[in-house]
């Protein structure tokens, strides 16, 4: 047991992320005696339902989603006897007095609002939490991303957050940073002595952050049409896995410690000029094709899609960092939907060795390569040169591969599940900094603007396939490929 009493109120309660993830998270936590028997989740949503109703609607929509394997009806049942419900709009203030009722006041007891909803509706909920009295000093706010459409819109967010909860209260969430596999690569860089040697411009030749997904807008067309992957994804998830990568070493696994790192990186990223935006960015929207053998509409036949939307569902970046560590490699990121097949991995190229001496002849490349992949399952593999069977010394390309799933037999957790214990324990390691947040839309803000003044519409591609041409031809201009052309 945590020994921590909470109160969690989950705005955005009845939503798809509430039904998806949330909720499944919490029983699992539940279920594995992490969730104290005194503590409350709230739920809270525009609709009128009773704890019974909300319930009753929590075996429809929630149950689904608990993996099989979890899933135990009496464990349930414990589970939602400590779920309630209270209805709430966000532009209504008057409604918080009900859900001020629901909370307890101990001074031991962790209260957490967790705001599912629209980025519009957090500046409105804050202000209705504070003035109903929800507010104490100890009291935590979780945002979901993605917070603000751009610089301006995200300071706005936060200056009005940040009126009413300290900056160490608050909860920039990014669910990719509660990945196992990304805690792996942390355990990878600074658990392990020998790659740190390793770890720069003398010897990595370059990097390729892919996030492929093989779905489309999933039925949030409406949002994913205003939203697009630079926003959705590059601003968010690849920019904190190449912190990641890229960043020095903490003196700590402290929060600030960690923050500070990424902090460094992303202010060494080199802003792009319009001139740079057109030669190192590519942004894709895909067509109909097939994915896993199943035929898909394109883009703008998705429901909810404007029609002639410019919207990108692909981006290409190749991007540099001006430091030491890393002055001359390019970090090459890249993201999309209804791609060939679902993959997240980072690619570390090695540079060739300085002199050969043996006979390559039958090897397709020479490099060593550090593959670490994050999804769907998570593991590494180190491609080494090995000596080919008979005679003669000739070599060719191995891999030494490690499923971390086969190693370590400990169930892994969802992100989801360590996020929100997280936030209960008071953790802040794997939450976005406010100035964290600004340096990644800094840097992001130049593409985007460059991408408006154009107004040329994204390269067509095929869904099924991994991209427009141009992805290609934006890595092939340095001699290098992406790893499944490679």
């Amino acid at each position: 047991m945590t020994g921590q009493r909470f109160d969690l109120v989950l705005f955005g309660g009845t939503g798809d992320l509430a039904a998806r993830k949330l909720l499944p998270a919490l029983y699992t936590r539940h279920r594995f005696g992490d969730i104290d028997a005194a503590s409350q989740i709230v739920a809270t949503a525009r609709q009128n339902l009773s704890d019974k109703q909300f319930r009753a609607l929590m075996r429809e929509k929630v149950v689904p989603h608990v993996p099989k394997a979890d899933y135990d009806d009496a464990a349930w049942q414990k589970f939602e006897a400590q779920v309630g419900y209270v209805g709430t709009d966000a532009n209504n203030a008057k409604s918080f007095a009900q859900l001020r009722a629901r909370l307890i006041d101990e001074p031991e007891r962790a209260r957490v609002f967790f705001l599912a909803t629209a980025p519009a509706l957090f500046t409105h909920i804050c202000a209705h939490l504070a003035a109903a009295g929800c507010v104490t000093p100890a009291t935590r706010v979780v945002l979901e991303k993605p917070l603000g459409r751009d610089l301006e819109s995200s300071c706005a967010i936060n200056n009005a957050v940040g009126a009413i909860f300290a900056e160490d209260r608050i909860y920039r969430i990014d669910h990719y940073l509660g990945k196992e596999s990304v805690q792996n690569l942390l355990a990878l860089r600074f658990g392990n002595a020998m790659f740190e040697p390793l770890w720069s411009r003398a010897w990595v030749r370059d990097v390729q952050i892919t996030i492929a997904e093989t779905v489309g807008a999933e039925g949030r067309g409406e949002f994913y049409d205003a939203t697009g992957v630079l926003r959705d994804m590059i601003q968010s998830h690849l920019l904190q896995l190449l912190c990641i990568v890229a960043m020095e070493p903490p003196a700590s696994i402290h929060p600030d410690a960690v923050r500070d790192a990424k902090l460094q990186v992303l202010r060494a990223l080199k802003r792009f000029t319009p001139n740079e935006v057109a030669t190192r960015t590519v942004r894709g929207q895909y067509k109909a094709g097939a994915v896993d053998g199943q035929p898909v509409p394109g883009y703008l036949d998705e429901p909810g899609i404007k029609p002639a939307s410019h919207t990108e569902t692909f981006v290409a970046i190749k991007a540099d960092l001006g430091n030491w560590r890393w002055a001359g490699v390019p970090f090459y990121l890249r993201t999309g939907k209804r791609m060939q097949e679902r993959r997240a991995e980072i690619v570390i190229n090695f540079h060739n060795v300085p002199h050969a001496i043996l006979d390559v002849s039958g090897s397709a490349r020479t490099n060593n390569r550090l593959i670490i992949r994050l999804q769907p399952e998570d593991g590494l593999s180190l491609d080494i040169q090995a000596k080919t069977p008979g005679e003669g010394m000739r070599v060719q390309s191995v891999s030494l591969d490690l499923q971390f799933e086969d190693e370590l037999k400990a169930r892994r957790l969802d992100a989801y599940e360590r996020l929100l214990m997280d936030v209960i324990r008071g953790r802040l390691t794997l939450f976005m900094r406010r100035d964290e947040l600004e340096a990644a839309w800094s840097w992001v803000e130049p593409i985007m603007h460059a991408w408006a003044a154009a107004g040329e519409p994204p390269k067509a591609y095929t869904a099924g396939t991994w991209g427009p041409a141009a992805s290609s031809a934006l890595i092939g201009r340095d001699n290098l490929a992406w790893l499944e052309e490679a």
